[in-house]
């Protein structure tokens, strides 16, 4: 019999914005296969997570999802639902309502964030007190000048790749210390499972390292600084097949009525950055546009020279956003569009 260790990882019941946990259980099996199926359910302490009363703390993890460990001998992540004490959705789980059972929706994110110094709480290549040069040089950056925290990206880049995600490409952003990864899945359910499991990978890495990931979508507060997104890259087999202008002026057009509604899961202070500058549309605005980074959804070029087949990009998610979340309201809002 062969010890394993389970990597239990949940969403907790902060709001607006969630917070994973994990915590580990160490299994004995005699021919682990490494699938769900395998895996039984498991609780955890609610009342310590905003997610239950002191009264009644238990909640359930149901698991969801399970990827090799990278970091650890005859380990895996498991990523896991939250659930009530009677089997049912608990209100913290996003990913239980995304309408989505057929994969039908195909999800890319591009994910960005900020690698901090723990000691000066500024990005890498910050200095105490000042600034590094202006925004220009940073973006695809080659050289200690202006590049900052590549090993850290390029081991999270393998980590990623290790545990089977679908990682797809790494980037420096347009600010120092700033970076970008995107994941692609067949499914909105396994895209926000991949991003959770990344941004666990990426988190974790950073432990002991004087170094902190952050996702806030404008961590420098307002300056001439770009801010950081997760802008989500999505199709159907409308989207994939119809090869038609009106039916993608559709679907965009089908956003402008609930800009409100998308925005309140955007994430939080997501108006600090959707200001109408920095390769942004105002959070007050909606736009769509032919290759337009400054528009709310953008119609790649590439869409259109194929002869409309592919993909839209909403480019208001902020860095924060949940997956989960994010991917069930955009679903509910092209669905309805045959």
């Amino acid at each position: 019999m062969a010890k394993i260790k389970l990597e239990y990882i949940w969403l907790d019941g902060y709001y607006p914005t969630q917070n994973m946990r994990s915590k580990t259980k160490v299994e004995e099996h005699e021919d682990f296969k490494g699938t769900v199926e395998e895996l039984g359910l498991w609780s955890f302490d609610g009342s310590s997570t905003k997610q239950a009363s002191g009264g009644a703390s238990d909640c359930i993890l149901k698991p969801v999802a399970i990827y090799p460990d990278p970091n650890r001998i005859n380990g895996y992540l498991v990523m896991n639902e939250v659930m009530n004490a009677d089997g049912t959705p608990h209100e913290s789980n996003a990913r239980a309502t995304i309408e989505d059972d057929d994969n039908d929706f195909w999800f890319g994110f591009e994910q960005e964030y900020f690698i901090m110094n723990t000691s000066t709480g500024l990005p890498l290549g910050f200095p105490r007190g000042g600034y590094p040069a202006p925004q220009g040089q940073y973006y695809c950056s080659v050289g200690g000048l202006y590049t900052h925290g590549r090993d850290i990206v390029e081991e999270h880049a393998d980590l990623c790749i290790d545990a089977g995600l679908n990682f797809e490409g790494i980037n420096q952003e347009v600010a120092s210390g700033q970076w970008e990864y995107q994941l692609f899945a067949k499914g909105a359910k396994k895209a926000g499972d991949e991003i959770w499991i990344s941004r666990y990978l990426l988190d974790r890495l950073t432990e002991g390292k004087g170094m902190y990931i952050e996702y806030h979508p404008k961590p420098l507060g307002d300056t001439d600084w770009n801010g950081s997104g997760m802008h989500a890259n999505f199709s159907n087999s409308i989207l994939r097949e119809c090869g038609s202008k009106e039916k993608y002026i559709e679907i965009c057009e089908a956003f402008r009525p609930v800009v409100k509604e998308h925005i309140e899961i955007y994430g939080e202070f997501n108006d600090q950055r959707l200001t109408g500058k920095h390769e942004t549309a105002a959070i007050t605005d909606f736009s769509w546009g032919v290759s337009d980074r400054g528009a709310s959804i953008r119609i790649p070029i590439i869409v259109v020279e194929k002869g409309y087949k592919g993909w839209l990009e909403d480019r208001r998610p902020s860095s924060n956003a949940d997956p989960y979340k994010v991917a069930a309201r955009i679903i509910k809002t092209v669905k309805p569009v045959k």
